[in-house]
């Protein structure tokens, strides 16, 4: 299993790799320069447009989510580390009912510190009629909520949505970015299993490493392993029918997928066409085995009828 210290260790270097592609203009985001120091550290173009295609296309669904349900909804962001992404839709006025952020305890508390000492942050999770509180490492406002939990406990994540006055009726999506493959895969399954059991109409986007059973793939694991980042659910990796079917045969009412090869593809020309033009790509074949082994699953379950089975990259 993978040391949790190494695991949380990928947040800082996500951030950072986040952070560098912000700097280069491939997406706006005046949040994360607080979660992590300018470095001196440069990304080749492909990293660079891996995690552009990344950030967009979690933007995209997460979006048709919340029009669909008109913010009547709760979010849940599973490994959120230093996300941003409640700024954003503040900024956009794309606000949800509530918006629950859960990682490990140490994780939260680093951020939970962050957004206590850089005004920006704390004035975007201030409202005028509710009060902040902060109790150990967790954080509570009116809408938005911090708390740390280990995700292979279910009843340490169940306590903990408890204190965020989660409504299991409300429309829920939930993301995660590069976490269920950290679990082993009877406990990813277990936390899927629980989520369908638990919620009536939710809706789950999962970002995660793909075909990783070629010498592409293993390379990847070696480089991972040797910073003690062993994939324990890396079964569930080895092919899209394989992410999909984690989602199918624990309660989830459909599942679909696409590598980011084709998730590229889908986002909108005039975007493309703009970062391209920031950095040259000395070579096109990395970039697509970078995108051949990563991929976007999402499932849902419906109960309600809203809709949610037509929530893909096709046009709104």
């Amino acid at each position: 299993m993978a040391s949790d210290d190494a695991i949380r260790a990928t947040n800082d270097d996500a951030t950072q790799c986040k952070r560098f592609a912000v700097q280069k203009g491939y997406w706006s985001d005046p949040y994360i320069q607080h979660f992590v120091s300018r470095g001196q550290n440069t990304h080749a173009p492909e990293i660079n447009r891996g995690y552009y295609a990344r950030v967009a296309s979690i933007r995209i669904l997460m979006e048709k989510f919340l029009k669909l349900t008109k913010c009547q909804c709760q979010v849940v962001n599973l490994g959120a580390g230093f996300d941003t992404t409640f700024w954003r839709l503040k900024e956009q006025g794309m606000i949800p009912q509530s918006f629950i952020e859960m990682d490990f305890p140490t994780v939260v508390m680093r951020k939970g510190h962050a957004i206590k000492q850089k005004k920006p942050l704390l004035a975007g999770i201030s409202t005028e009629d509710g009060e902040i509180k902060f109790h150990n490492y967790d954080l509570h406002s009116a809408n938005y909520h911090l708390v740390g939990a280990n995700l292979r406990t279910l009843g340490e994540v169940e306590a903990k949505l408890t204190e965020c006055g989660i409504d299991y009726t409300l429309p829920t999506i939930f993301i995660a970015e590069c976490v269920l493959v950290y679990l082993e895969i009877e406990q990813s399954k277990a936390l899927l299993k629980w989520l369908a059991e638990k919620f009536q109409t939710a809706f789950f986007i999962n970002y995660e490493q793909v075909n990783l059973g070629d010498r592409f793939g293993e390379v990847m694991l070696a480089n991972l392993k040797s910073r003690e980042c062993t994939l324990a659910g890396v079964d569930a990796c080895l092919s899209l029918d394989a992410q999909k079917d984690r989602f199918l045969t624990t309660g989830w009412q459909g599942a679909d997928g696409m590598e980011m090869t084709y998730v590229y593809k889908c986002l909108p020309h005039a975007e493309i066409t703009r970062i391209e033009h920031l950095e040259f790509l000395d070579e096109r074949e990395l970039l697509d085995q970078l995108f051949n082994h990563y991929c976007v699953v999402w499932a849902y379950k419906d109960s309600a009828g809203i809709g949610l089975d037509k929530i893909n990259f096709g046009p709104s």
